[in-house]
């Protein structure tokens, strides 16, 4: 069991902390937003949408990482952080870097910015060695994110899911390690620093 509730982390613009309850309505409202949600297949319900928050809580106290609220001038952008998965996936048991952002915060960097600065977090203070990422072909949002931050392509692991709505899920893989991530000091020429701690 991990201690989270004073975890932070500040960049030049954003504020990012692990998950309050009272976040939940806007989790809600994210993820039935069709546009937000249309490379994952479309909207989920509200009751998947409260089970997904719960669970994603409940991530940070079982490894001590998850998703970050992202937050500019204290307004709710959305979340970015890693998730832990079992050996149950296609890919077996891995770290991935996600997010998930609300549309008018599209185009502005901050999803770079705070991919980049949990990417830091869990190479630096969770330890972590390595991270993937995944997306459809058609993402190409999500696959400029990770070219600014020279992830690389793996497609060795590219895999495919059942999807109740789409039939067929594609991923296409990127990777990350600790390594890589230190050696081209991705971090600083990123975010010009930041901090994270109580």
């Amino acid at each position: 069991m991990h201690n989270i509730s004073k975890l932070r982390i500040n960049t030049a613009r954003l504020n990012m902390r692990p998950w309050h309850n009272n976040d939940r309505e806007e989790f809600i409202t994210l993820h039935t937003d069709p546009v937000v949600m249309s490379d994952l297949g479309g909207v989920i319900d509200v009751d998947e949408a409260h089970d997904r928050f719960d669970r994603y809580g409940m991530a940070w106290v079982t490894n001590g990482f998850g998703w970050w609220v992202v937050q500019c001038n204290q307004r709710f952008l959305g979340y970015v952080g890693v998730m832990s998965h079992s050996g149950e996936h296609p890919l077996g048991s891995h770290n991935e870097i996600g997010w998930r952002m609300h549309r008018d915060a599209w185009g502005y960097g901050f999803t770079t910015e705070a991919v980049a600065a949990a990417l830091h977090d869990v190479f630096t203070r969770a330890g972590l060695t390595e991270v993937l990422t995944y997306t459809e072909a058609k993402n190409e949002r999500s696959q400029v994110v990770m070219e600014r931050l020279n992830l690389k392509r793996d497609p060795k692991r590219d895999f495919s899911i059942p999807h109740s709505k789409q039939g067929v899920w594609e991923g296409l893989v990127w990777v990350i390690t600790a390594r890589d991530w230190n050696e081209r000091n991705i971090y600083e020429t990123s975010l010009n620093g930041a901090w994270i701690g109580s």
